[in-house]
């Protein structure tokens, strides 16, 4: 179909072009055997002036493509015209096509030229085969119809030139909008990808130690065994939940900054003191409310912290400092076992690179120091989402 469509595009103007030369040629002949037009008495057409009506109708018919050809075709053929003395005066149209032409396909510089040459030549012949002064009105006349063509031509011709620009700077506008589409999706999928990495690692980090102290205390002391599967129960549970929105997010192709971030800190903790390790927290300054992403980050770096902590460290307590500022947001999560190794990981949402780089691009900061057996992560977020 869209060949086709193409085809028919291509041939269109040539199909046009055609039948506006035929029609010419007949109504040359027919003006020249009728007497129709000034100074044309009827008589008898030979096969000099079907030869020169021919020559009109196949130039016409390829003026798009050789423009400057035809314009001098017709030019002689009008000159010929006169000088053979036929009938009819309708030839002079030819030429006057011939100048728009040019200047429709070649721009007013052409045009121009094109016009003065088609000028010259009807002043020559109307001075030679009429005998009349060089500027009679009717080589006056001439002049005027030809810097009429002339300059439509050029009207068309630039016309043209604006509206291909214009639909030029349509696609680049349209290229530019989709490729900004498919580099926002990207982000939306790394994003994603690195929520659920989140969830998944605090999740099992947390499951992973209260297993350790099932398996340890299973026979010695089977309550607390208990209890450390029912904490592995709840954390599986908020864990799968949560993988599940992640997962419908992908579904419909929205944007994982839309949930929730520290208003589910305390829920967090309770995970972390349900693992036996305890998690003091103190909030200092008005809470207020964050952008979405801003707040999401400020949430998972804590998760981060805390699964670092546990993962890392086996901490004995954890504090939490959460202090609200004007214009930006600081965040403290201590513990008292530092680890052996800092948490060293590519920038993809996990360890503290993952978290320095979720924080540098808010425009944040995050930063780590070891102390004897303490290890802090102190991260500062603006308050206002730089978008």
């Amino acid at each position: 179909m869209r060949r086709t469509e193409a085809m028919v595009t291509r041939l269109a103007p040539r199909v046009t072009d055609g039948a506006v030369g035929l029609l010419i040629a007949v109504l040359m002949l027919i003006a020249g055997r009728t007497g129709i037009g000034p100074e044309g008495p009827a008589g008898e057409l030979d096969a000099g002036a079907v030869a020169l009506a021919v020559v009109v109708g196949a130039a016409l018919g390829c003026r798009r493509s050789a423009p400057l050809a035809v314009l001098l075709s017709t030019n002689a053929v009008t000159a010929a015209w006169f000088l053979l003395a036929y009938p009819g005066r309708l030839v002079t149209v030819t030429a006057l096509i011939g100048c728009y032409t040019v200047a429709a396909e070649r721009g007013w510089r052409w045009g121009s030229a094109g016009g003065l040459l088609t000028a010259a030549v009807s002043a020559v012949v109307v001075h030679t085969t009429l005998d009349v002064p060089w500027f009679d009105d009717r080589a006056v006349n001439a002049l005027c119809l030809e810097v009429v063509a002339v300059a439509l031509g050029a009207a068309v011709h630039y016309h043209r030139a604006y509206a291909a620009g214009s639909r030029e700077r349509a696609e680049r506008i349209a290229e530019a909008r989709a490729e900004q589409a498919r580099l926002r999706a990207a982000e939306q999928r790394l994003e994603i990808a690195r929520e659920l990495h989140d969830v998944v690692g605090h999740t099992m980090a947390t499951i992973s130690v209260q297993a350790g102290v099932a398996v340890h205390v299973m026979r010695r002391q089977p309550e607390q065994a208990a209890h450390a599967l029912s904490t592995i129960k709840t954390i599986s549970d908020e864990g799968l939940a949560e993988v599940q929105v992640l997962l419908g997010v992908l579904r419909v192709d929205g944007d994982a900054t839309t949930r929730g971030g520290l208003a589910r800190l305390d829920t967090l903790l309770d995970v972390t003191r349900a693992t036996g390790t305890p998690v003091e927290l103190t909030v200092r300054g008005d809470r207020l409310p964050l952008p979405p992403r801003v707040d999401l980050a400020a949430f998972r770096i804590v998760q981060e912290s805390l699964t670092n902590a546990r993962r890392h460290a086996r901490p004995t307590s954890v504090s939490v400092r959460l202090t609200y500022g004007p214009t930006a947001v600081d965040l403290v999560v201590r513990n008292d076992g530092a680890a052996t190794d800092t948490p060293r990981a590519p920038a993809g949402g996990h360890g503290i690179d993952g978290m320095r780089a979720r924080a540098a691009a808010l425009g944040g900061t995050v930063a780590v120091s070891s102390e004897g057996d303490h290890f802090e992560v102190r991260c500062t977020l603006p308050a206002r989402d730089r978008g």
